[in-house]
């Protein structure tokens, strides 16, 4: 069984990377080699609580030091021991969610922004499929590799124009 995992420009729509494993490989594993493959600085990572943790912030960071990372912490997460002295992101978002709550927080750092990468993953799955053709693990990684190509020449070609009716 695989797994595939993008890295989505929520504005655009443009899928920027992306990793398929294994079901082993963590998710959050997979933050540095998915941004490895992004060549410009990034300004923010909107991911979900799977991925929660320091060395994801660490990652983030490496790949882009002004980049803000916008995951929510884990019901059980606790400050790291610099949060007096030097507070890391994670440990301001934890702050922020102890003192808000979980809505507050989503709308004071506009968490809802990454509905705009899920729905590039239902688009994906909509064009290949939910599950992919190829049976070796280096045949399907082409197989996604490909989809995710079109995907963004189709993207490239104009999304649908979409207005609220009152």
């Amino acid at each position: 069984m695989v797994r595939d995992h993008l890295a989505v420009d929520p504005d655009a729509g443009a899928i920027l990377a992306s990793a398929l494993t294994t079901t082993q490989d963590g998710d959050a594993s997979l933050v540095g080699p998915l941004l490895d493959q992004i060549a410009r600085p990034i300004g923010t990572v909107l991911a979900d609580g799977a991925y929660d943790g320091e060395p994801v912030y660490r990652a983030v960071a490496a790949h882009s030091p002004d980049a803000q990372g916008i995951i929510p912490p884990r019901s059980t997460a606790v400050p790291s021991a610099t949060t007096e002295n030097a507070p890391s992101q994670r440990d301001r978002h934890i702050q922020m969610s102890a003192e808000r709550g979980r809505l507050g927080w989503q709308r004071a750092v506009q968490y809802g922004r990454r509905s705009l990468g899920e729905v590039a993953m239902m688009r994906y799955k909509q064009l290949i499929g939910r599950s992919l053709r190829a049976r070796s693990l280096p045949a399907q990684k082409v197989e996604a590799a490909v989809g995710c190509k079109v995907m963004n020449i189709r993207t490239r070609l104009g999304m649908p124009a979409t207005s609220k009716v009152a």
